[in-house]
């Protein structure tokens, strides 16, 4: 036999070894993974809105601006660790979908689509049968503090610009937001370069951006969510009174509470897919509520009379402007709705009055009456001179 020969031999011998050990390697990994349980993939779904423990005025907020965004959003302030964006987060879960115009980056509607786009120069005129839709959920959108006022607004889409020569728009998360809610935790430490762009934008419902010759307008009507710990800083009066709600968050000091919350945490940290699936029917039951929320709402009334006591309400507390009367009304509308009632009454307005007008108050150094306890006691004074009246 000669050397080459020899050497082939050796070769395919080696190579059959080689073989046989892997197979039989790969045969005891394989015995040893059927014995070893699979190990848990870690899951980014969010802690489900209906397990949160307490903070009843931060979830009844929240789910009222839901009915009607035209509330003006929800402010949260309080302690430390109390679920504050976890509550906002787990939020996105129980939104009703929407229909947006199939692929849109502003989630626009149709009439939306067909206005902007027609109104383009040279643009062909757009029929609503020939725009097709899809289903998507609302959009909760997070804004970062460290954000800049490009990724906020949208900018020049550098990439476009440097492979084909031309001027495209990059939306921002504005644009994201659009027909959602928009997320801002820690708001009181936000930039006041950035409190300048959501007064505006939250007063027009439009984004303007100009950049490097071009220019963009489109819709950008958002519910405006914000966190913070008071202790941290306050907000700028102007940023304030754009909340329509807030929502003041304590630490829960019942023990069975504290227990409950700890122990539905750690139920979650351990299999997130099997929790949520055990919470699925409250989710939908309470997802099911809202939307007969929102169709029962154009059918709810109030009279006169409610209107006035509410009217009398805000001027004895000093309120300045006229958006406490306005919120007070579309909140209290919108609770009726929520409680399946077609009429609004003072006990309605009862229920949602302190959310409404707790940090429009005129603050007094020396005032030592907490402002609930002062909205309180001239809501029962309206009452009774309501009720004297009559």
């Amino acid at each position: 036999m000669t050397q080459t020969a020899k050497a082939a031999k050796k070769t395919t011998s080696a190579k059959a070894k080689a073989t046989t050990e892997a197979k039989a390697t790969a045969e005891e990994q394989a015995v040893t993974s059927a014995r070893k349980p699979a190990p848990k993939q870690k899951s980014a779904l969010a802690f489900p809105f209906t397990s949160i423990v307490g903070q009843e005025e931060m979830k009844l907020s929240l789910i009222l601006n839901i009915i009607d965004p035209r509330i003006g959003g929800v402010l949260v302030m309080g302690h430390r660790g109390t679920g504050k964006s976890t509550t906002v987060r787990a939020l996105a879960e129980v939104l009703p979908f929407i229909d947006r115009v199939k692929g849109d980056i502003y989630n626009r509607t149709v009439e939306q689509y067909i206005e902007m786009e027609s109104g383009v120069k040279g643009a062909p005129v757009l029929k609503t049968s020939e725009v097709k839709t899809e289903k998507i959920p609302v959009p909760v959108i997070d804004l970062p503090l460290g954000a800049t006022e490009d990724r906020v607004c949208g900018t020049i889409d550098i990439e476009k610009a440097l492979t084909s020569g031309v001027k495209a728009f990059e939306p921002g998360l504005l644009a994201q937001a659009n027909r959602g809610f928009l997320y801002i935790d820690e708001v009181n430490l936000l930039d006041d370069h950035l409190v300048d762009v959501l007064l505006d934008v939250a007063a027009s419902g439009k984004n303007v951006v100009e950049r490097e010759g071009i220019s963009i307008r489109h819709p950008a009507r958002f519910v405006l969510v914000g966190s913070g710990n008071p202790e941290e800083g306050e907000l700028r009066p102007q940023l304030l009174d754009r909340f329509g709600l807030h929502a003041r968050i304590i630490t829960i000091n019942d023990v069975e509470k504290r227990v409950q919350i700890v122990k539905l945490r750690r139920e979650y940290d351990e299999d997130p897919e099997a929790f949520l699936k055990k919470v699925t029917r409250q989710q939908q039951k309470l997802q099911k509520e809202i939307v007969t929320a929102q169709k029962l709402l154009p059918q709810v009334a109030m009279d006169d009379a409610v209107l006035t006591d509410i009217a009398r309400l805000c001027m004895n507390l000093g309120i300045d402007g006229h958006r406490g009367e306005l919120t007070i009304t579309r909140t209290a509308h919108a609770y009726a709705a929520l409680q399946g009632d077609k009429e609004v009454t003072m006990e309605h307005v009862r229920k949602i009055a302190g959310l409404c007008l707790r940090h429009r108050l005129r603050k007094d150094p020396l005032e030592t009456v907490d402002a609930g306890e002062k909205i309180d006691r001239e809501l029962a004074k309206v009452l009774g001179e309501a009720e004297a009246a009559a």
